[in-house]
């Protein structure tokens, strides 16, 4: 090896012009004949004449190749993730103290951007460990190349991937590289002939405004991340100061929140949903709340996401489904024989092994039939992986069951991805409900949107409807069924109106007319 001969003369001429060096010791590599590198650790002494002049060196030569692979074992097992060969933790802290000195040196700053993949436990329970491996060593590998050299990205553990971007001099600096990081994870990830979305939430700290030492940044960056969940999902947000007083309330809400169910904290509401040709109420919403003793009543909003996360979820799941399928049943013995029963099943429920046999266990104790119980998924759902969602569906709607996509159009869903669930029932978000009177493009969307249902044998249901403008709209469009405040807001099962809403839907098509 050139560069190692060109060390090796440079070592030698050293020892043998120095005197005072009394023995030389020399590591080097060699090519052997067969193309093979070795390492070569070379000791000796030199003999000098009387006049001082060296005669000659005698030592010994040693093979220690496998020595110096097992040491670069050691060095890569200390200093970088066996999974995908990025530094790990102590590296990124040796990475961080170089960083910190420049950055002091030059009046400079440096951003640490906390990444944590959306959603990555549902990968790993759905498609197996062995696909959550590949991904992650796909996502550093795409990762690692928005990077500078100058930069640095480790991955701590699971799903979560810690970067520094150094000698920073303004912040648009930070904005761009989180856009180029965020825009990783647009195009679908295939692995295998599978392919499935999977978004990321970033959270940014800055030295030195946010911290001075690593820890502390990176425990602001993690605060920052979590805000991203909280905002949707797929963003970045910056720390602030205010975060730190939302982790406090976060931490509150989660200790409430384990003792919720036991302390029979969690209620129903229920929201009618009208058939817009006949005015009566077709089905029936089952919406949570929970009315906690010291902070009052809570939104879904505010703990769902904490329950995902914290695996509460599952048996809450379990509580509002069991709840919603008796009070149903009891309004079939009070001669609602028609009405049916909206219940939304989350991410975490649906990664459950056993999500359909939880379902006709909870059907068969209540005493209903399948086919008046309608079950939501979210189109963020049903896009994790197609393969899957797909199979699971397709049992439960085997069995009778309702299958609603609920939110459809706040995704990115395509029409393939939409024409191979086999779902009965399309809920347009109330987002593009709300615009239909205002904005010409919505109205053309929802127009769309009911008109492609139809077209696949689909029923429509309009969410947030609250004019009789919106609603004498979707008359004309001949959407099928609607909910939202100009019916009812969501209320206790003792308060529900579930008699005729025609008058309503009449008076508004006299309006419209």
């Amino acid at each position: 090896m050139k560069e190692d001969l060109d060390k090796f003369v440079v070592s030698l001429n050293k020892y043998i012009t120095e005197p005072q060096n009394k023995h030389l010791q020399i590591e080097y590599r060699i090519k052997t004949v067969n193309d093979e590198i070795r390492w070569i650790r070379t000791r000796g002494m030199a003999i000098w004449d009387e006049e001082g002049n060296p005669i000659r060196v005698a030592g010994s030569i040693t093979d220690i190749t496998e020595q110096r692979l097992a040491d670069e074992k050691i060095h890569r097992l200390a200093f970088f993730d066996s999974l995908t060969g990025l530094p790990n933790r102590a590296l990124l802290m040796d990475r961080f103290s170089i960083a910190e000195a420049n950055a002091r040196r030059r009046g400079k700053s440096i951003a640490v951007f906390f990444l944590d993949l959306d959603n990555f436990k549902t990968i790993n329970d759905t498609m197996g460990h062995t696909y959550g491996d590949k991904l992650l060593l796909k996502v550093g590998e795409q990762l690692r190349l928005k990077l500078r050299k100058s930069d640095t990205i480790a991955r701590l553990g699971g799903d979560e991937f810690i970067m520094l971007q150094t000698n920073i001099s303004s912040m648009d600096e930070v904005y761009k590289l989180a856009a180029r990081m965020l825009n990783v994870f647009k195009r679908p990830w295939k692995l295998d002939e599978r392919e499935f979305y999977v978004t990321a939430s970033i959270g940014i700290s800055i030295y030195p405004n946010d911290g001075t030492d690593l820890k502390e940044l990176m425990k602001n960056a993690d605060a920052a991340m979590y805000r991203a969940k909280e905002k949707g999902r797929n963003n970045f947000q910056i720390f602030t100061p205010e975060l730190n007083m939302k982790i406090m309330e976060r931490m509150e809400i989660e200790n409430h929140l384990r003792k919720a169910a036991d302390r029979k904290e969690f209620v129903l509401y229920y929201q009618p949903q009208i058939e817009l040709a006949t005015g009566s109420v077709r089905c029936v919403e089952a919406l949570i709340r929970w009315s906690d003793p010291h902070m009052g009543w809570i939104m879904p909003e505010a703990f769902i996401h904490i329950a995902e996360e914290t695996g509460l979820i599952g048996n809450i799941g379990e509580w509002v489904m069991s709840t919603a399928c008796a009070q149903l049943r009891k309004w079939h013995d009070e001669g609602h024989d028609d009405l049916r029963i909206s219940v939304n099943l989350s991410a975490k429920q649906f990664q459950q092994q056993d999500i359909f046999e939880k379902i006709m266990d909870i059907v068969e104790k209540t005493g209903i039939k399948p086919e008046w119980l309608e079950l939501e998924i979210t189109e963020s759902l049903a896009m994790q992986d197609l393969e899957h969602t797909t199979s699971i569906l397709s049992r439960i709607r085997d069995a009778g069951f309702g299958i609603s996509l609920d939110d459809f159009g706040k995704g990115y869903s395509s029409l393939n991805y939409l024409k191979a669930l086999p779902i009965t029932n399309l809920k347009i978000d109330k987002t593009f409900i709300h615009g239909i009177t205002s904005s010409v493009n919505q109205a053309k969307i929802v127009k769309a949107l009911i008109s492609l249902a139809h077209s696949m044998d689909l029923t429509v249901t309009a969410e947030g409807v609250e004019s009789s403008a919106q609603l004498g709209f979707l008359l004309k469009e001949r959407c099928d069924t609607a909910q939202g405040y100009l019916f009812s807001k969501p209320k206790p099962s003792k308060d529900i109106n579930l008699s005729s809403y025609r008058t309503c839907v009449e008076t508004c098509m006299e309006m419209t007319s």
